[in-house]
C-alpha cells in the first residue's frame, strides 16, 4: 500500500468531497468555508469541535474560513455574545479571515425576496401561525393551500413593501415560498420566508421591522460570500433541498451544503435553551460557570485551546449521531498540561507537622524541577522550615495493611526535602487530629540522601510560615445522568449535588502569589490548576480542571 493511498483511507467523508472538487478545479480551485453561530448565548463544546472543523479545513486546503454572526432574530441576540464568540474562536487559535453578520445582507436579502416574489414564487399570506401549522399536513397526508397562495404578484409586491415599512402589526402576516403542499419534505411545503418583528436589533437597531427567516437567510448569505462547501449538523439535512432551491431560483453563486453527524457529551447539556435555562434558573453562576460545557466556562477551569483541538480531533466526524465521554477530553487535558504546567505543592485539607528537631527560625531554600516532562522549564526554589503543612489524609492513627502514608513511627519522604518520621500526634478535646510531631533526619535531603531510609510514600508539603491562604474550588460532572440530553425528567433533578466543592482553608506555596488566570499549574499529587478569574491579590482562588488520573471512570467501574 503507498503512502498516498494510506493518506487518502485517513480522509473524513468532506475531505474526501473537498479533495474531489479540487481535483475538478470547481469554484477555481477555491475553498472557503464559515462558521455561522446565532449570537443568542455562548458558545459550547460542540461549537467547539465544529470551529476546528471549519477552520481546520481552510488551513489544510489554502482556503478561507468566515465567521459569520447569525444575526436576524433581535429578540434573543446580544452583543455581549457576539464579543464573546469572538474572543472564544480567537482563544481556540483561529482568526477569521473576515468576520461578517447576516445583517450585513438585510437589504440584499430583501431585494432576493423580491425577486422571487417577482417571479411567482413566493407570496404573502395573511393566515396565523396556527392555521399556517393545521394546513401543512402530515407526513402521511398532503397539505392544503393557503387561501392567500393565489395572490396576485402585484399584489403581493405591494403587500411585502408595506410589511417592509411597518404597516402591518407583528404575526399579521408572512412571506412564503410557493413550492408543493404535497412535498414529502415538510419543510418544502410553502416555508416561511420572512416575518413581521417589531424589536431593537443589536446592530441594525430600528431600521428593520421585517427578518428573514434561517433558510431565506443562510444559503443566501452563503451565497453571497461564495461559500463553497456549508458544513453543518445532520439536523440541517432537510433543509437542504430548500437551501438547493433558493439558490437555483434566484440564479445565485452555487454553495453546496454538506451535514456530518451532531455530537452530544456525556454527563452534560449542549442545548443553548437548557445552557439558558441553568444559568437563569440559578443551578450556575453563569456562562463560564467551569462546570459548564461552554468555551468561556472551559478556559475558565484550566483547559487548553489545544487540548480541545486535539480532542476534535480524536473524535473525527461522521455521518450518525452519537454520545462522546467526556472522559476523552479531560485525558487530552492531562496530555497536554502534564507537558506544560508548572509542578508545585499545596495543601487542601492542612495537618501541622512540627519537626521536633529542625532548628526554630531556620529557612532551607530547596530545589525542585519545575517541569521533568519540559528540560527548558529550569528550576525554582521552595522554602522548608521548622513547621509544615500536608494533607491530613496523609495521617492516620492506626493505618490498615495497604496505606503506606504516614502512622505512628512511620516513615515518609517530603517531596524535594527530607525523611520524616512520626513519633506522636496531638488531638484536641473533640479528639479531632491537630498536630503530628516528627524527627527528620538531616542525611535524607532529596538529590543527596545518603541515609539509607527507604519509604513507602512521597508526600507534598507547605511551609506553614511562608503558606499562601487560598480558597480552592473542586469541580464533578454536572449531571448525575449519562445522556441528559435524551432523560425525560426535569433538567433539575438530573443536577449533580456534588458538582462543586469549595475548599477554604488551602494552603499553597509562595510561588503562586503572582500567578494569573490562565497560567496552568500541576498540584502534586492533586490535579492540575489555573487561577480563577475571579482571583485577587488579597483572595487568591484556583479552579482544578482535572485531576491526576480519571477518579470517575474508576468509581463507575467500581459500581
Amino acid at each position: 500500500m503507498s503512502e498516498n493511498t494510506k493518506e487518502k483511507e485517513s480522509l473524513n467523508f468532506i475531505e474526501e468531497i473537498i479533495e474531489k472538487d479540487l481535483a475538478e478545479n470547481k469554484n477555481d480551485g477555491k475553498v472557503l468555508t464559515r462558521f455561522p453561530p446565532e449570537p443568542n448565548g455562548y458558545l459550547h463544546l460542540g461549537h467547539a469541535t465544529t470551529v476546528c472543523l471549519n477552520f481546520g479545513l481552510a488551513k489544510k486546503y489554502n482556503g478561507n474560513c468566515n465567521l459569520r454572526f447569525d444575526d436576524t432574530n433581535p429578540v434573543t441576540e446580544e452583543t455581549e455574545y457576539v464579543e464573546s464568540i469572538l474572543s472564544d474562536v480567537r482563544w481556540m487559535g483561529f482568526e477569521p479571515d473576515n468576520i461578517l453578520y447576516s445583517s450585513d445582507y438585510f437589504g440584499k436579502l430583501f431585494d432576493l425576496a423580491i425577486e422571487l416574489i417577482k417571479k411567482g414564487l413566493a407570496y404573502v399570506d395573511d393566515s396565523s401561525a396556527e392555521e399556517i401549522a393545521a394546513l401543512k399536513g402530515t407526513t402521511t397526508e398532503a397539505g392544503k393551500n393557503s387561501p392567500y397562495r393565489d395572490r396576485s404578484i402585484e399584489e403581493n409586491l405591494d403587500l411585502f413593501e408595506r410589511m417592509r415599512k411597518g404597516e402591518f402589526p407583528a404575526g399579521s402576516k408572512v412571506l412564503r415560498a410557493k413550492i408543493d403542499m404535497a412535498s414529502p419534505n415538510m419543510i418544502m411545503r410553502d416555508p416561511l420566508l420572512y416575518r413581521i418583528k417589531f424589536a431593537h436589533h443589536h446592530r441594525t437597531g430600528d431600521d428593520w421591522c421585517i427578518y428573514p427567516m434561517y433558510d431565506m437567510a443562510h444559503g443566501q448569505s452563503d451565497s453571497i460570500e461564495k461559500i463553497t462547501h456549508s458544513i453543518c449538523t445532520l439536523e440541517f439535512a432537510p433543509h437542504r433541498e430548500l437551501y438547493d432551491w433558493c439558490i437555483d431560483k434566484l440564479d445565485i453563486f452555487p454553495s453546496k451544503q454538506y451535514e456530518f453527524a451532531r455530537r452530544n457529551f456525556s454527563y452534560t447539556v449542549v442545548s443553548k435553551r437548557k445552557l439558558l435555562k441553568l444559568v437563569t434558573d440559578g443551578h450556575v453562576s453563569g456562562w463560564d460557570d467551569p462546570r459548564m460545557p461552554t468555551i468561556a466556562a472551559m478556559r475558565r477551569r484550566g483547559f487548553t485551546a489545544n487540548s480541545i483541538r486535539n480532542f476534535s480531533k480524536r473524535i473525527g466526524i461522521g455521518k450518525r449521531d452519537n454520545v462522546v465521554d467526556l472522559g476523552l477530553l479531560e485525558y487530552c487535558v492531562r496530555e497536554d498540561l502534564n507537558k506544560t504546567a508548572t509542578r508545585v505543592m499545596g495543601v487542601l485539607d492542612p495537618l501541622k507537622v512540627v519537626i521536633t528537631n529542625y532548628p526554630e527560625g531556620k529557612t532551607e531554600w530547596m530545589d525542585t524541577v519545575n517541569n521533568p516532562e519540559d528540560p527548558d522549564a529550569g528550576t525554582r526554589k521552595i522554602p522548608f522550615t521548622r513547621e509544615l503543612w500536608i494533607e491530613k489524609g496523609d495521617f492516620m492513627e492506626d493505618p490498615p495493611k495497604k496505606f503506606f502514608r504516614l502512622g505512628p513511627g512511620r516513615l515518609g519522604r517530603l517531596k524535594s526535602g527530607y525523611i520524616i518520621q512520626v513519633d506522636n500526634f496531638v488531638k484536641d478535646e473533640n479528639g479531632e487530629l491537630t498536630e503530628l510531631h516528627c524527627t527528620y533526619f538531616p542525611t535524607s535531603k532529596s538529590g543527596s540522601d545518603t541515609s539509607g531510609l527507604k519509604p513507602k510514600a512521597t508526600l507534598h508539603w507547605v511551609s506553614v510560615e511562608h503558606a499562601i491562604p487560598a480558597e480552592v474550588k473542586l469541580f464533578d460532572r454536572l449531571f448525575l445522568v449519562e445522556d441528559p440530553s435524551s432523560d425525560e425528567r426535569n433538567l433539575e433533578e438530573l443536577l449533580n449535588p456534588n458538582s462543586l466543592t469549595v475548599v477554604k482553608n488551602a494552603m499553597l506555596e509562595p510561588s503562586l502569589k503572582d500567578a494569573k488566570p490562565g497560567d496552568s499549574f500541576q498540584f502534586f499529587r492533586l490535579g492540575y490548576f489555573t487561577p480563577d478569574t475571579d482571583s485577587t491579590e488579597s483572595h487568591l482562588a484556583f479552579n482544578r480542571a482535572v485531576t491526576l488520573r480519571d477518579a470517575w471512570a474508576k468509581a463507575k467501574k467500581k459500581g
